[in-house]
């Protein structure tokens, strides 16, 4: 159980700049994950396992990527109860995203905007950071890479920016999740297209099975889509995942629609709305992939999940486990117990 009430840390960290609290709060875990001091926030992690594309996940809740860009803090948002935690996403050269501010709270909303950019330290630091954690792993949770492409690359030779991430991330991964929907990268969504999206997966496939040849393991590869497509663009991505034989369907990034948030201060500010708005619309894909895929293809659920009662609608909706950031912002770490307390009641 956490020692430390998470409101009493919210109120210190809402009276600082979103990206500053957001830096000392992944440098203060950093420092302190392998020492007693994780008992701050550190929770007894539910045990609810479920399986999923051959991975056993302790329990059906996990943390999304975004939230830790550089994979410093494994250990220490494992120990906040999650069955899963997702880093990223890499790039495989540094780069520092787009200019700030890039990062805004809306709390009537219990939302977030983001234009983050994909900043991160590059491969070469991520993998070394993955390869210092292991009190995660060794207790069983699931470790997922998320990989993308620089912005200084061109969408005709993203290929070559995720094959180059697949190759560094591929040893240490439990699965890799491939991002192809951030709205902060220019074109990046364009990948989603039917044509686009064929190219890039049959290369990452027939690249994983030369990977898993060599190095005697098979890696389950993820797809995460946006929440802005329509029906018909839903299905076309089923279709295309199906084709390639891709493990599973992360669902959803974060929005570019304002509807929900109009009139509020930032909502017009450029970037990614996450959080509680996205909620609906996230739901909407999960159910149009689960029609469009079937009963047992792999879905992570992820969009607005700010309580145990979103994450069960989730479920609903076809998801099989579901991953929170926006609302662990919110709530604090409290919310992974709760959400894997409310899915475990229901199997």
């Amino acid at each position: 159980m956490s020692l430390v009430p998470y409101a009493a840390a919210r109120a210190l960290l809402f009276n600082l700049d979103p990206e500053l609290a957001h830096e000392l709060t992944i440098a203060s875990i950093s420092r302190l994950q392998a020492t007693p001091a994780r008992c701050a926030w550190s929770q007894t992690r539910v045990d609810d396992p479920v399986t999923l594309a051959g991975l056993t996940f302790p329990n059906r809740v996990g943390l999304a990527a975004g939230l830790d860009k550089n994979g410093e803090c494994v250990d220490g948002f494992g120990a906040m109860g999650f069955g899963s935690v997702e880093v990223g996403t890499v790039t495989p050269k540094a780069q520092p995203g787009n200019p700030k501010p890039r990062l805004f709270r809306l709390p009537p909303a219990s939302a977030l905007i983001n234009r983050m950019g994909f900043n991160n330290e590059g491969l070469d630091a991520f993998v070394a950071n993955v390869k210092r954690s292991r009190r995660f792993r060794e207790g069983g949770g699931i470790l997922g890479l998320n990989i993308g492409k620089n912005a200084a690359t061109p969408i005709e030779r993203a290929t070559d920016d995720y094959l180059a991430c697949l190759d560094a991330v591929y040893p240490h991964a439990d699965y890799v999740a491939i991002n192809i929907s951030s709205p902060n990268t220019k074109n990046l969504r364009a990948l989603q297209g039917d044509e686009a999206l064929d190219a890039l997966l049959s290369a990452l496939q027939s690249r994983r099975l030369e990977l898993a040849a060599a190095q005697g393991r098979a890696v389950p590869l993820f797809v995460k889509i946006a929440p802005d497509l329509d029906e018909a663009q839903v299905g076309l991505i089923a279709q295309a995942l199906a084709r390639n034989r891709i493990d599973g369907v992360i669902a959803t990034n974060t929005t570019i629609a304002r509807d929900a948030v109009k009139g509020l201060a930032h909502a017009n500010e450029a970037g990614g709305l996450s959080g509680a708005p996205v909620f609906a619309s996230s739901n909407r894909v999960i159910s149009q992939l689960r029609a469009a895929l079937g009963k047992r293809y792999p879905i992570i659920g992820v969009g607005g999940v700010m309580s145990g009662a979103d994450a069960k609608a989730k479920i609903a909706a076809g998801a099989d486990i579901v991953q929170i950031y926006t609302g662990l912002i919110y709530r604090g770490p409290a919310l992974a117990n709760e959400v894997a307390r409310a899915l475990a009641r229901t199997t």
